[in-house]
């Protein structure tokens, strides 16, 4: 099923900058069908995990995250960059691969012991995935997960994640 989804993702070369190829998912989530098998697919693998909020990552992590929230019968939770949301926040910066960002969350948005699933659509260093998990943490959520739909494995982002139990990613380069 694998090879099906890369089908549907598009490179794009030099992109936001020269030398990356940029992983277009515009291809895949624009056809109804194949959007659809993708979340089923994904959500798969988290079906008998006990799950109560789903938080995801700004921009396209919001796409997959609410649906999947949805399917899981969870809450959504979103983390946004500095000064975007408009209640109590918790913050975390973070290391980028040209500097440093921070991430905030709803103080109130994860209960202390609550299950907590982070989704985004990719994960390459793992770094953003990482501060997420931080954030989860100080709220005194407990990560019981990771879910990409796609994987850039040469980046070893999987490798930050290792203190999360359980990491799936649909697609894999």
């Amino acid at each position: 099923m694998e090879e099906v989804f890369k089908q549907f993702i598009r490179d794009i070369k030099d992109f936001p900058k020269p030398g990356v190829i940029f992983k277009d998912i515009t291809p895949l989530i624009k056809e109804n069908k194949i959007f659809k098998k993708a979340i089923d697919k994904m959500c798969e693998n988290f079906k008998n995990v006990k799950i109560d909020k789903v938080v995801s990552m700004e921009s396209r992590g919001f796409i997959f995250g609410a649906v999947i929230a949805y399917r899981l019968g969870a809450g959504f939770v979103p983390v946004r960059k500095k000064g975007k949301l408009p209640y109590h926040t918790e913050s975390v910066e973070y290391t980028l691969e040209y500097g440093k960002d921070v991430l905030e969350i709803h103080k109130d948005s994860v209960v202390e012991g609550e299950n907590v699933l982070i989704v985004d659509d990719v994960l390459a260093t793992g770094g953003t995935a990482e501060a997420v998990a931080r954030l989860v943490r100080k709220l005194g959520g407990n990560v019981v997960g990771a879910l990409f739909l796609v994987e850039l494995t040469f980046l070893k982002g999987r490798d930050r994640l290792h203190d999360i139990p359980k990491v799936v990613s649909l697609i894999k380069y």
